[in-house]
C-alpha cells in the first residue's frame, strides 16, 4: 500500500458521483422480521432464555438489503427477484413502497413462498432465528420470465454495474448467470458477484468476485491456512484465472478483506471495532465494492472502503444499510488518503 495514495478531494468526489450510478441487483430477496425483548429468566419447561417481546419489526433483507445500502450511498438500485404471491409478499412490497424502490424487477411466483427470517433478540444478543422459505430452482418458465425483465431493464435503463446477490434460495441458476454475462458483455457493464456454495463455480468471467474466507474454501473444496499470505495468494490467483474474473475480493472477518488482481494484490487489515451482529456485513461489502467498480476505482481503494462499510454495520444490532457520511469520515482518515 506504500506505493498508493489518493487525496482527500479525489474521495469527496468519488463519494458525490456515486450519486449519478444505477445499479441493477439480481438475487434472493427475504424479510428480515425482528422481536425484540428483555431476558430475565429461563422457562420452567426447557433449558431455554424467555424472551418478553417488547417490539417486532420487518426489514428488507438479502438482495433486498444490498438494494438499501446502494440507495444509502446516493445511488439508484433496480432489485430482480422473485417472491410469492401470500401475504409476506404483499409486505415485501410495501417495505418496497416505504422505502422509494422500484418494483418493476419484482416477479411474482404462484409455486413458491416469500422468504421470511425471524430473529429473536433478547438483551441485544440473538437468541434463535427462525427461517420460512423455499429453496428450490424456480421453474423454467420464471426463469425465462426473469431474465425477459432483466434485458427489458438492461435496454431502457443506464446500468453501470450488476451486483448478483446469492443466497441459495433458487431465484439464480447456472443458465442465468450464463446470459446475464453475455448481456453485460455486450454492453461493457462490469458485475460483481457475492456468492454461495451452490453456484460458486458457475461465474465464470465476471468482474468481481467477493466470497468469505468459509465459502472460498467450501466453493473449492480445499482447507488452507489463511494466515499464510502466500498460500492465500496461491489459492486465490488460481482460481481468478482459472474462472477468467479480473477481481477476486475476499472477506476475512476480523483478518480483514484480501483483494487479489492481475495488478495488485493486498492485504487489507481490519479496523478495531466494537462488534454487535456480523448479520448482513457482505450485502454492505458488495454494494459498496460495485459502487467503486462502476466508477473504476483502485482495488486497494475499493476493498479499503468495502472493508470500512462492513466493519461499520456490524457495529449496529441486526440487518442496516451503512451510513454514507460516517464512511465518508472514516475514508478521509485511511492512512494512503493525503
Amino acid at each position: 500500500m506504500k506505493k498508493f495514495s489518493v487525496k482527500k478531494d479525489f474521495i469527496k468526489e468519488t463519494f458525490k458521483s456515486f450519486n449519478d450510478l444505477n445499479v441493477l441487483i439480481i438475487g434472493d430477496v427475504m424479510i428480515d422480521s425482528y422481536m425484540w425483548g428483555k431476558v430475565s429468566r429461563i422457562s420452567p419447561e426447557a433449558p431455554v432464555p424467555i424472551v418478553a417481546v417488547e417490539k417486532k419489526e420487518r426489514r428488507l433483507g438479502g438482495a433486498a438489503n444490498v438494494a438499501l445500502n446502494i440507495q444509502a450511498m446516493g445511488a439508484n438500485p433496480i432489485l430482480c427477484s422473485v417472491i410469492g404471491i401470500d401475504y409476506e409478499g404483499q409486505i415485501f412490497l410495501d417495505l418496497l413502497k416505504q422505502q422509494k424502490l422500484s418494483q418493476k424487477g419484482i416477479l411474482k411466483s404462484r409455486t413458491r413462498i416469500t422468504t421470511n427470517k425471524t430473529r429473536v433478540i433478547g438483551n441485544n444478543h440473538q437468541m434463535i432465528r427462525v427461517d420460512e422459505e423455499d429453496d428450490h430452482d424456480v421453474t423454467q418458465s420464471e426463469s425465462d420470465q426473469l431474465l425477459q425483465l432483466i434485458t427489458f431493464i438492461l435496454q431502457h435503463d443506464k446500468i453501470d454495474v450488476i451486483i448478483f446477490e446469492d443466497y441459495n434460495k433458487g431465484l439464480i441458476t447456472p443458465k442465468l448467470i450464463h446470459k446475464v454475462v453475455d448481456l453485460a458483455k455486450k454492453r461493457s457493464i462490469p458485475i460483481a458477484v457475492d456468492p454461495k456454495k451452490r453456484n460458486f463455480n458457475s461465474y465464470k468471467g465476471v468482474t468481481m468476485f467477493k466470497p468469505n474466507l468459509k465459502e472460498l474454501k467450501e466453493g473449492l473444496k480445499i482447507d488452507f491456512n489463511p494466515d499464510n499470505i502466500k498460500e492465500l495468494a496461491k489459492v486465490a490467483s488460481g482460481f481468478r484465472v482459472r474462472q477468467k474474473i479480473n477481481t477476486l475480493l475476499i472477506t476475512l472477518s476480523e483478518h480483514g478483506i484480501y483483494t487479489n488482481s492481475r495488478s495488485v494484490k493486498e492485504l487489507i487489515p481490519a479496523h478495531i471495532r466494537k462488534i454487535a451482529d456480523v448479520s448482513g456485513a457482505g450485502d454492505t461489502v458488495i454494494s459498496v465494492a460495485a459502487l467503486c467498480l462502476a466508477m473504476e476505482l483502485h482495488p486497494v481503494l475499493t476493498a479499503s472502503l468495502a472493508n470500512l462499510a462492513g466493519g461499520l454495520v456490524c457495529e449496529q444490532v441486526g440487518v442496516s444499510p451503512v451510513n454514507k457520511e460516517q464512511l465518508l469520515e472514516e475514508a478521509l482518515d485511511l492512512d494512503f488518503v493525503k
